[in-house]
């Protein structure tokens, strides 16, 4: 497995107006809306920062606004980015042949982003990724 970058991190929150008032207002981030989804493109030293709430993670994770019981609630989400989306499927059979444990396997996002979760033993939302415009 090759990891490329880091694709991007956001903050999971359940107040993301706190969260909005602390990066945007106080840290004076120039970050943009998408609905509730908050997010700063080219951030340096990484591809992607945003402020995700917890019921658009889970309805990303699950296909549901609620964090399911089975999964600890995440604080955050990092990304890692590789090279294809063979490179993806490859590296998620090596993670779960040690024994890895996946909120979700390979699929692919409405925005284009071919996407793998699982959760760390920190809580952070783990993802695998390959998204095109990356690669441009």
């Amino acid at each position: 497995m090759k990891i490329h970058s880091i694709a991007g991190f956001a903050t999971i929150t359940k107040d993301p107006k706190g969260s909005e008032k602390l990066y945007k207002e106080l840290l004076g981030l120039k970050l943009k809306a998408q609905k509730e989804y908050l997010y700063m493109d080219k951030f340096p030293g990484s591809n992607h920062f945003g402020i995700w709430p917890l019921s658009m993670a889970a309805k990303s994770c699950f296909g549901s606004d609620e964090w399911p019981n089975d999964f600890p609630e995440p604080t955050s989400t990092i990304e890692f980015e590789l090279g294809s989306p063979e490179e993806l499927a490859l590296a998620v059979k090596e993670l779960k042949a040690n024994g890895q444990v996946f909120v979700h396997e390979e699929k692919q996002e409405p925005w284009g982003q071919t996407i793998a979760r699982f959760i760390s033993p920190e809580n952070v939302l783990v993802g695998l990724s390959y998204a095109t415009w990356l690669h441009k």
